[in-house]
């Protein structure tokens, strides 16, 4: 399929849109009826594909947005270029899966880590938090957990939505990953109370920091 036009994908993406599946992404903000399953097989077909990715991503079409992510090249985008999708990805999925899928690996993402931790927008920020939640579990040498945990501490509970979800999964990696700022985080979590009451279907544990936290030392023990 290496001679796919945008219009071909778009007519697919049209036919396998779902409206009862639309129905059930719109009541989390992502306004599209695409069964991922069903995108990630489309994906797999097309492989990698950098320029038909560009322009997909380029329709603003949502479920456009998250198969161009699927079949671009990660680590070719420039810094710039990242910043202005990152603006761009308007919808939850589409902002998760930029970050994870293409920031996470591509060559500038220290870079724009720090950039965006500080950004005014907060949907932007909570980019630069989900990046550095990234290096708190995997490259931690040169964070400053204390100062991250005290920004958590002063900002998380007026936090807009998504920015205090991304500081809540910083605050919960911490308290995971460094049993030395355990105790802090554990208590940071109980007295702000953040997501405590979140809806949890039986079976996933809870983004409640102090019962994420607790659950994952105690597999880790275990």
């Amino acid at each position: 399929m290496s001679e796919t036009t945008v219009d071909e994908v778009m007519a697919e993406l049209a036919d396998l849109d779902d409206p009862r599946i639309r129905a059930v992404n719109e009541k989390h903000g992502d306004d599209h009826g695409v069964n991922l399953t069903e995108l990630r097989a489309l994906a797999k077909r097309l492989k990698t594909q950098q320029v038909l990715a560009r322009r997909l991503w380029d329709t603003d079409d949502t479920a456009a947005k998250l198969l161009a992510l699927l079949i671009c090249r990660p680590k070719v985008f420039e810094r710039d270029e990242l910043d202005a999708m990152i603006r761009r990805a308007r919808t939850p999925k589409v902002h998760d899966w930029l970050v994870n899928y293409v920031v996470k690996k591509n060559p500038h993402a220290e870079e724009l880590r720090t950039a965006w931790f500080a950004d005014p927008d907060p949907v932007v920020a909570s980019a630069g938090w989900a990046l550095t939640t990234e290096r708190v579990a995997k490259k931690p040498d040169g964070l400053d957990l204390t100062g991250l945990l005290d920004l958590i501490e002063a900002q998380m509970k007026t936090a807009p939505d998504r920015l205090q979800w991304a500081m809540n999964h910083c605050l919960a990696q911490i308290g995971i990953d460094h049993p030395d700022h355990r105790a802090r985080a554990l208590d940071i979590g109980e007295r702000l109370q953040v997501l405590k009451d979140y809806p949890t279907p039986p079976g996933c544990t809870s983004p409640f920091a102090p019962a994420w936290i607790t659950e994952m030392v105690s597999r880790q023990q275990g």
